[in-house]
Formats: C-alpha cells, structure tokens, sequence
C-alpha cells in the first residue's frame, strides 16, 4: 500500500499526517506533494523524515494507490488526470467535483459504500459543515425520514485555513496593544465580532457555502430533503458550531432521539442541561466524534427536533472523513 498527500503543508495536509500516524493506515510507504513554494520542506512521519516534491504533470503516481488531496479546486481540476491515470483513488477535499454525478461524495456514517463505485477514479469529501451535520442526521433519518433542515453553524476561524488563524490571533493581539488591527483574510476584523457570511453570496441570496449544504446533503443522503442554512464566522481558533432544527414525517420523541443519537458511529451524545454539559469548541478541537447536545422538541413544530452540536472541522471535517473513506476501501479490497 503506497499513499500520497497532496497539499502537505497545508492545514488539513498537515492534518492528515496527524491522523494517518494516529490511526496507523497501513500504508508502506508515504509521498508527500506540494507547491513550488512547499516544495522541499520536510516532515516526519511514523519516525521517518519525508520531504515534500513538487506536484508535476508526470508519472509521479503511477505506483500510488491512494492519494489524499487537499490542494484547492483549482489544483484538483488541472491534476486529476494526472493523479489518476495509473488507477490512484483521488480522494478530494476541495469542491471541484463534489457535485459531478459521477464522483461520489462520501460520509462513511452515512454512505460508505458509494465510495465503490468511481467511474472517474474519484471520490469526493463533503464541505466540513455539512460532514458534521449528516453524522448527527443519520441517525434520525433513520428513525424517520428527514424532510426539512434549518441550520446556523458557527464556524471558526480555521475553516479558512492555517493563515486565518495566524491573522485572528494576531488582531486580539493588536487590540491589546493599541496597534491598528490587521485584516486580509476576512471582510472584517474578525476579533470581537462574528460575520454573517462564508463564502461568496449567489443570485438567491444564499453564499456558496450555504448552497453546499443545501445540495451536498441530498446527494449523500440520497435524499430530497431541504436545507436551509445561514453560515457565521465566529472569533474561535477551531471547531465549527451548528443549531440544528429538523423536521420529520412522523413526530419523535426526544428520548428515542437521544437513544438514536447515543448509539450512532461518530458521534458523542454530550447532552445534560441541568449540569451545564454541552458541546462547545473550546472542548471539541482535536476530537473525532461530532459532539450533539440541547436536544429537544421544536416547540413551533409538531414534528420538529433541534440540537446543537459541535466538531473539529479540519479533522472530521475533512482530514479524518478522507482517512475513513479510504480505510473503507481498504477493507473492500479497494
């Protein structure tokens, strides 16, 4: 088993090495890719030193049977060819193909088995909010079919990447200290404030990230369900945030929620209010579970449930679900 990170030095490349060490995917051996700028850097891995190569239009993968990509949409468009020529598992973290009809867009709690069928030697890992959320929807689509979603998430400065996190930290600093606050990152200063808008707006008046988790969940959950999302950036380092209110064909009782929930692979039930117990990201960060607490019944609807939960966005949201996904084909053989 040979492997290969696309974007090494990146957040989520770096965390891949993390979780491929932690989990210990039983890859023999481990290629490193990045930019001319990452080019060279060197990183350790399970003890070895590896240095990162310059992703190049060449024979590269030729040997390589899993590759995780975490590079930009961008780059994934003009290197796919090139990653999968030779019979390499793209698995891609950006959205360049997550909506394609022929690449399948995965959540091993929700639809592993999706990931069989790749005409394009492609397969596509969901946008971070929408993993989180799906993990805790499973299990009460399997209780009762989903038909509407309302969901605010809280998403931290991390979901825009290593460089956002340098710049929130630096404007508290700057607060502090009297100095004029920085801002390049964001469309305003992010310290202090929350800014009610990821991503570019479309014609609907809804960003692209809202429409994310309008369409990506129907297509991993192979349903028709709607979602409606309004997407926050809040001032914490790590974690997204969601609230989440749902509503089903039959009503459910919150306990059999609870129970569902409790049971469900990937989350953690963290649900006592009298005891202040909940999920927040300050305790979420580096954690694998998605975290669900405040579940009750949604009292303007008869057949709504709402919840909050709590990830870490760059580890289930994107590194960890791509590790899955592939120690999933690693068990059906590839």
């Amino acid at each position: 088993m040979k492997a290969a990170i696309v974007g090494a030095s990146g957040a989520v490349g770096q965390e891949f090495l993390r979780v491929l060490e932690q989990r210990d995917f039983p890859a023999d051996e481990l290629v490193l890719f990045g930019s001319e700028r990452s080019a060279g850097r060197k990183y350790t891995f399970k003890g070895k030193e590896l240095t990162v190569k310059l992703l190049q239009h060449n024979d590269d993968f030729k040997d390589i049977d899993i590759a995780f990509v975490s590079a930009g949409a961008g780059t994934s468009r003009e290197f796919a060819d090139t990653i999968t020529r030779f019979g390499t598992v793209m698995i891609d973290n950006s959205s360049a193909f997550r909506m394609d009809a022929d690449v399948p867009l995965v959540v091993p709690e929700c639809n592993a088995a999706d990931a069989l069928t790749r005409p394009r030697g492609i397969i596509a890992n969901p946008n971070c909010t929408t993993i989180m959320m799906v993990v805790a929807l499973q299990p009460i689509e399997n209780l009762s079919h989903i038909t509407n979603i309302h969901v605010a998430s809280y998403q931290s400065a991390s979901g825009a990447g290593a460089q956002a996190m340098a710049e929130l930290e630096s404007q508290y600093r700057d607060i502090v200290e009297g100095r004029p606050v920085k801002v390049e990152k964001f469309a305003y200063q992010l310290a202090y404030n929350v800014i009610p808008q990821i991503d570019v707006f479309t014609d609907n008046g809804y960003t692209k990230e809202e429409m994310k988790m309008f369409n990506e969940t129907r297509k991993i959950m192979h349903s028709d369900v709607k979602c409606s999302a309004m997407c926050v950036r809040i001032s914490s380092l790590r974690s997204h945030s969601e609230a989440v209110w749902v509503e089903t064909e039959r009503p459910l009782g919150v306990e059999e929620v609870r129970e569902a929930l409790s049971r469900a692979a990937g989350v953690t039930l963290e649900d006592d209010p009298a005891a202040k117990k909940y999920p927040m990201p300050l305790f979420t960060a580096g954690k694998d579970n998605i975290y669900v607490g405040r579940v009750r019944k949604d009292i303007a609807n008869d057949n709504g449930i709402t919840f909050w939960l709590s990830g870490d966005q760059i580890r289930k949201g994107a590194a960890l679900n791509a590790v899955q996904i592939a120690e999933y084909l690693v068990s059906q053989g590839l």
